[in-house]
């Protein structure tokens, strides 16, 4: 077979059999594997909910719905029962003033209103520091442990805004953050929009970050402990956000 001319329009010919080849095999690829990745999202929810809540019999997300917080938003709530009756409910909760940003939390209540359980879906919060937030509010220390919290009385908050909570050492905007979401989560679930604790969509505005020519290097300070960690000192450029 005599052998095409490197001339433009054989080249063009050529990208555009390569591109609809490529795009042949994607689009297979992507229908064989839509459903397997939807299963897996299925069942990670599911996992999700089974972890924060009593145990149930019936499919929450089949029984899901939405209820409306603060400010136009909402929150999806997935019903827990057993024989037919409510023993709880799990909430998929956020807030984006953690010290990165976004965390998303799972937050369970049985048929009281009392925390039963969370879990910690998504955070970008610095490690060894604001990550703790997954065990640190279950732990039989001080005044740490939120489980069986009774939510009706009065919002979570951290002790240096007035709570009974104790913040995550050298890390008390994730811990206000953390607690945030948890409360935003009990207002869709009561459907008291006063639930929400003060710091919900919270400005600081006693707190503030100091920038000394960043490299995205990160070390979070809290002054009430006096502790520092994750600082390079071999790196003079690092990012100092302060917890007052």
């Amino acid at each position: 077979m005599e052998k095409l001319k490197s001339t433009l329009p054989n080249i063009l010919l050529s990208l555009t059999v390569i591109c609809l080849i490529a795009g042949i095999a994607l689009s297979t690829a992507n229908k064989y594997t839509e459903s397997a990745i939807a299963v897996s999202k299925a069942s990670e929810l599911q996992n999700a909910i089974k972890n924060v809540t009593p145990e149930f019999d019936n499919n929450p997300t089949d029984e899901q719905y939405k209820a409306s917080v603060a400010e136009g938003d909402s929150l999806t709530i997935y019903p827990a029962k057993k024989d037919g009756k409510p023993v709880g409910c799990a909430i998929e909760s956020y807030t984006k003033n953690g010290f990165s940003g976004m965390i998303r939390v799972m937050v369970g209540f049985d048929a009281e209103g009392k925390l039963f359980n969370y879990s910690v879906l998504e955070h970008n919060e610095t490690p060894g520091l604001g990550s703790k937030m997954e065990e640190w509010f279950r732990q039989d220390k001080k005044r740490q442990n939120i489980i069986g919290y009774n939510m009706a009385e009065k919002p979570l908050r951290v002790t240096k805004d007035g709570g009974d909570i104790d913040a995550i050492t050298a890390a008390t905007i994730s811990s206000r953050a953390f607690l945030d979401a948890v409360n935003l989560a009990y207002a869709a679930y009561s459907g008291n929009t006063d639930a929400i604790s003060g710091a919900t969509g919270h400005t600081d505005t006693t707190s503030g970050a100091t920038d000394t020519n960043t490299n995205n290097k990160t070390v979070d300070t809290d002054t009430t402990s006096g502790a520092t960690a994750g600082a390079d000192t071999n790196n003079s450029n690092v990012i100092i956000k302060t917890n007052h």
